[in-house]
């Protein structure tokens, strides 16, 4: 049998899914088989007869083979499979309460050592002799009373915050403040005062 006949005859026995049957045995034929249409000479019949003897012997097995049990036996390869069913099937071979419990507790940690940050920072922006109304000394005090009531809220209202704060600084970019509108206004006024007493 040539290389040529035993290659169709592999695609064949593929296309039936009885590559299943003895997966490595299958492969080492194959490879037989592309080593053997690149030989010449009595390399190539040497090969060739090898060839035979292989396929000849994988096809008996396959007539005798039980039905059914190939797919016991050998499972699909992970070449057959997709790289998102292998990486389902890891994650879950892996993934444990542990890891979930370990991760929520990272993500609570970080959480109130950032509702701290901010509690320290506007202690810091606190002035000096500041009266009972002022606005830093209210925010720093309801934010305290906050962290002693219910310290859980706190982290939540400061995760808020920084929601809001972020999407604050995402829009300034394009869009113009109070600031710059009014700003812009008496520059307009400034310029046509200007423009009417002039000569």
């Amino acid at each position: 049998m040539s290389s040529t006949d035993a290659g169709a005859l592999l695609d064949a026995w593929r296309e039936r899914g009885d590559h299943h049957h003895d997966p490595v045995r299958f492969r080492f034929i194959e490879a037989l088989a592309t080593r053997a249409a690149a030989q010449r000479g009595d390399a190539r019949r040497i090969l060739d007869d090898k060839l035979a003897r292989l396929l000849a012997a994988y096809g008996e097995d396959l007539d005798t083979r039980v039905p059914g049990a190939d797919a016991a036996a050998n499972p699909p390869t992970p070449s057959d499979r997709s790289a998102l069913a292998e990486l389902v099937d890891h994650i879950g071979r892996h993934a444990s309460t542990h890891d979930v419990e370990t991760l929520s507790y990272f993500r609570s940690t970080w959480s109130r050592l950032s509702a701290e940050r901010r509690l320290t920072q506007s202690l810091a922006k606190l002035p000096e002799n500041a009266g009972p109304l002022n606005s830093h000394q209210l925010v720093h005090r309801s934010l305290t009373l906050m962290r002693e009531l219910s310290p859980e809220y706190l982290h939540r209202f400061m995760a808020y915050v920084d929601a809001l704060l972020w999407i604050d600084q995402a829009n300034a970019g394009g869009t113009p403040t109070g600031a710059d509108v009014s700003r812009g206004e008496s520059q307009r006024k400034t310029a046509r005062a200007r423009s009417t007493t002039a000569p």
